[in-house]
């Protein structure tokens, strides 16, 4: 059943990079994620790159959430590197985790050879009606954690959707 963009919702990008947050490298993941959002039905809002401090990636994650995003991907800073603080910001601002949504990432990341995918502390879960998902780096951990999510991220919404509904 196909699904139209009106019903799957609106979409943001937060690109997780220093050098690209302060333009010493064009974005060249970004624009992957919003082709795979859009083919899955999603209006994307935009692409916003934040460099790797915790502050700016929740003040990205806030503003998402509070503009009413159904769902936010964040991509990159999900390593081991001391740098790699994406999870940690994102924990702050989430309400609820979804662990089994993450470990899906992972395994089937892994599976696929995205190295980044599989060694990723990224996390996913909700934060008020805001499906939030952090993804690795690399464009295969893109590509891979987009088809990962493809089945599953309609589902979330479509349940958080119903919870918008029933507190009107």
């Amino acid at each position: 059943m196909e699904r139209s963009a009106q019903r799957l919702g609106r979409a943001l990008i937060v690109i997780v990079d220093d050098k690209v947050a302060h333009g010493e490298h064009d974005d060249t993941v970004g624009p992957l994620v919003v082709e795979l959002l859009e083919e899955a039905g999603f209006i994307v809002d935009g692409v916003v790159s934040v460099a790797g401090e915790t502050v700016d990636i929740r003040n990205a994650l806030n503003t998402a959430v509070i503009g009413g995003a159904d769902l936010v991907v964040t991509v990159g800073g999900t390593g081991v590197s001391p740098r790699d603080v994406t999870p940690d910001a994102t924990q702050g601002v989430l309400d609820r985790p979804i662990p089994g949504i993450a470990e899906a990432l992972r395994s089937s990341g892994l599976a696929a050879g995205a190295v980044d995918a599989g060694i990723s502390r990224g996390l996913v879960g909700v934060s008020g009606s805001t499906l939030v998902v952090n993804l690795a780096g690399s464009r295969a951990a893109v590509r891979d954690g987009m088809a990962t999510l493809s089945s599953l991220v309609p589902y979330v919404i479509g349940e958080l959707s119903g919870l918008d509904e029933m507190s009107r």
